[in-house]
Formats: C-alpha cells, sequence, structure tokens
C-alpha cells in the first residue's frame, strides 16, 4: 500500500468522539428541547457563577445541588451558544486535538480537557462572581490544548516538520522544558499574538461576526495556563534530559 494515501485529517477517536458529543448536544437542545427544556437543561449543565454566591441565588436554589456544583465545571464545555460557535470551536479542536490526542492517548486527553475546562469555569468565576449570565462552549479546553500543543510542535522533527506525512513519531517527539519554552521566539510570538486577540476580543474592540454572545475571554487564559503549566503532569513522552560527559 502507498503510505502517500493516508488520509491528512486522521483524527483520533476520542477527538471525534468529543465533536460527536458537542454535535449532539446542540442538535439536542435545538430540536428536541422546548424553550423551558432547554432553560433547565442549562440550569442543569452551563456554569453560572450566581451558582456559587449565597447571597444572590433564588429562594429554591439552583437545580442539580452539589453535584451540579461540580459537573457544572467541564458540562459547561460540551453546550455551545450556535452553530457558529459549534462550528469554530470544532475547527479548533480538531487542530489542536488531534495532536494532543496522537501524544497523550484517549485516557490522558479526556482528562486533560476535564481539567483545562475546570481551570477556564474558575478563572471565569473568580473574574464574574455572582453573574446569572450562563457560560458556554469548549473554548478553554481548546485553550488548554493549544498550550499543550506549543510544548511539541515547534521541536525538530515535530507536526510542524516538513513532509511528516502522518508519521505519529512527530507527535512523540520530547517536549521542550517550559523554562526553554517560554524562552523560545516562535513560542513567545505565539502566546503574544495568542494572549493580545483574547484581550481584543474580550474587550469588545473587535467582534465575531454573526456573533452576540460576549466572549469569555479570561476562561480562555485559565484554560491556556492550566495547558501550559500541567502538560508535563500529563505527558506521556520521557522528557529530554540533557546529558553530563564525563
Amino acid at each position: 500500500m502507498n503510505k502517500k494515501s493516508e488520509p491528512i485529517l486522521n483524527v483520533p477517536g476520542v477527538v471525534t468522539l468529543t465533536l460527536a458529543l458537542t454535535a449532539l448536544v446542540h442538535v439536542l437542545r435545538v430540536y428536541a428541547l422546548t424553550s423551558a427544556q432547554d432553560v433547565d437543561f442549562l440550569l442543569y449543565f452551563a456554569f453560572i457563577p450566581a451558582r456559587y454566591e449565597a447571597s444572590l441565588l433564588p429562594s429554591a436554589g439552583f437545580p442539580g445541588g452539589v453535584a451540579a456544583d461540580l459537573w457544572t465545571f467541564v458540562t459547561y464545555a460540551f453546550i455551545h451558544a450556535d452553530v457558529t460557535h459549534l462550528t469554530v470551536n470544532g475547527i479548533w479542536l480538531l487542530a489542536f486535538g488531534s495532536a494532543v490526542a496522537r501524544r497523550f492517548g484517549a485516557i490522558r486527553f479526556a482528562m486533560f480537557f476535564a481539567v483545562t475546562a475546570a481551570a477556564g469555569a474558575a478563572a471565569h468565576l473568580v473574574t464574574h462572581g455572582g453573574e446569572l449570565y450562563p457560560m458556554v462552549g469548549a473554548s478553554a479546553s481548546i485553550s488548554g490544548l493549544m498550550a499543550a500543543a506549543v510544548r511539541f510542535i515547534f521541536q525538530a522533527g515535530g507536526p510542524l516538520a516538513l513532509w511528516r506525512r502522518g508519521d505519529t513519531r512527530a507527535f512523540l517527539v520530547a517536549a521542550v522544558p517550559l523554562v526553554a519554552a517560554l524562552r523560545d521566539p516562535r513560542i513567545l510570538t505565539f502566546l503574544g499574538v495568542w494572549f493580545g486577540l483574547n484581550v481584543i476580543f474580550g474587550i469588545g474592540a473587535v467582534a465575531f461576526p454573526g456573533v452576540e454572545q460576549s466572549v469569555a475571554w479570561q476562561a480562555h487564559i485559565g484554560g491556556f495556563l492550566a495547558g501550559l503549566l500541567l502538560f508535563a503532569a500529563f505527558d506521556p513522552v520521557a522528557a529530554d534530559r540533557p546529558t553530563t560527559r564525563h
């Protein structure tokens, strides 16, 4: 068999499953739930900062109790505001999630997705305490995946090397140590552009065409920082340790 015939978009199963789940959630909300039921769904599964502010809670409280207080730190990532929101996040998840999934494997990828989602929610909670407006979307986790990817995609022989053509070894190169990563001009440029765009979109200087919802940029940054700092804890590839000559 000619190896050049391998498809370029050979998406890892865990990424396909994540995309399918987010799409299914959106389809069910649009076509299976009434408006009232959709509100209830968001109260159970979206991330709502007011849930954690006792003085602002409605007399009956939010549904789901303590369990929902915990699971909404992750479940909000599988809910999207509209098709545009879902499509944009799906494209970024394909791009960065596929690279990280090939390196981490399915279980580590799923755990990393959940942890960075929770970190994004925590950052949103700190900066939006008491807010009743629900936060939804996988952007915090995708931001964490971006941060994880920059730790290895720029390495020699990594995914960005020319003519890799689906070579899985490219995704298993030794990652650059965090301190060294923060000295790499390519990574610093990526970080500068990424943080700058989030701040610009967050303050409303630029709007996404057709998107009326505000951008939860603090959650993006929370997920990104978690991905950058926690990458080594999830990475199954041995670190490239310098050798000492005697």
